[in-house]
């Protein structure tokens, strides 16, 4: 009887999975042909692959894309409901605490020092008519803006606009000069005004529908006239800040131009430069209005 030969290596051990050696696999990715434990298998259309594999695979894929460069949205424009939840909890707090408004409503006279209210007033509201009216009207456009822009450049649109408000009634308030008298015939009142209101950011997304329709070849008749009465109403109606109409509008049609022209997928790279540069300039504009008010009044 011949003898065996055992002093040779030891047979290799039962496969396991690389990320859990602890777990015996005979499964084997389709891909890299590992062996892969439960936890890490994934379906493919042929077989199994691993998490590793299914990660690799998917950074390949390029990511779909608006029409104006921004990622594709799906089911309800979560970005539009955030807003309005941060404004309809906001309000409440306003009730809460009545304090609250004067604390964080913009004004030309206390925004030099306190710049962060040029943003926070568009989040605060006078009344629930108020509120109802300007979270109607974000519901309308953010429901048609947010998918055309994917949510990042639409929750960029809306702030811009909404600084672009506030910058709107500083630079239009007559501030007082050296030596002015106040409290005569109302002159300066818009410069010691408290202002609050989403309007100004809801006008900007009017201003962004006019250029995103224009781009995409799009009726924009109705969204003219829409404008129309409301500037109307904003010279006629008592405590409506116009300028902050005509500030949201101006700064939305200018970012929504800038995502327009770079909607081309060579200029995409610029979206975030150039929308950073319109920032810039709002501030620019709004240091140089304070540069020529006394340090008494700002």
């Amino acid at each position: 009887m011949a003898e065996l030969d055992v002093s040779g290596p030891s047979p290799a051990g039962p496969p396991v999975c690389p990320r859990h050696p602890d777990q015996v696999s005979y499964v084997r990715c389709q891909r890299c042909e590992r062996p892969v434990c439960p936890a890490c298998q994934r379906p493919a259309a042929v077989g199994i692959q691993c998490v590793d594999c299914v990660a690799a695979g998917a950074a390949t894929v390029r990511q779909a894309r608006t029409i104006f460069g921004g990622e594709v949205v799906t089911g309800q424009p979560m970005a539009t409901i955030a807003i309005i939840a941060v404004c309809a909890a906001a309000f409440a707090a306003q009730q809460a605490d009545p304090g609250l408004t004067d604390s964080w409503a913009f004004g030309p006279a206390v925004g030099w020092s306190e710049p962060w209210r040029v943003l926070t007033s568009a989040f605060l509201h006078g009344g629930i008519t108020h509120l109802v009216l300007n979270m109607l009207a974000l519901w309308f456009m953010g429901s048609y803006v947010e998918p055309l822009l994917g949510r990042l450049r639409f929750i960029a649109i809306y702030l811009l606009s909404a600084v672009g408000g506030s910058v709107g009634v500083l630079l239009l308030a007559s501030a007082p000069t050296t030596g002015a008298v106040l409290g005569q015939a109302g002159v300066y009142d818009g410069w010691f005004s408290g202002y609050v209101g989403a309007s100004g950011a809801v006008f900007g997304l009017f201003g962004a529908v006019l250029v995103l329709n224009r781009h995409l070849g799009r009726d924009s008749s109705g969204m003219y006239l829409t404008i129309g009465i409301n500037a109307v109403y904003g010279f006629i109606a008592p405590n409506i800040a116009w300028q902050a109409h005509l500030g949201g509008l101006v700064t939305g049609a200018v970012a929504a131009g800038v995502l327009a022209w770079c909607a081309a997928p060579a200029r995409r790279r610029l979206v975030w430069p150039l929308l950073l540069g319109l920032l810039s300039v709002l501030v620019l504009l709004a240091a140089l209005k304070y540069a020529g008010v006394p340090a008494d009044y700002r």
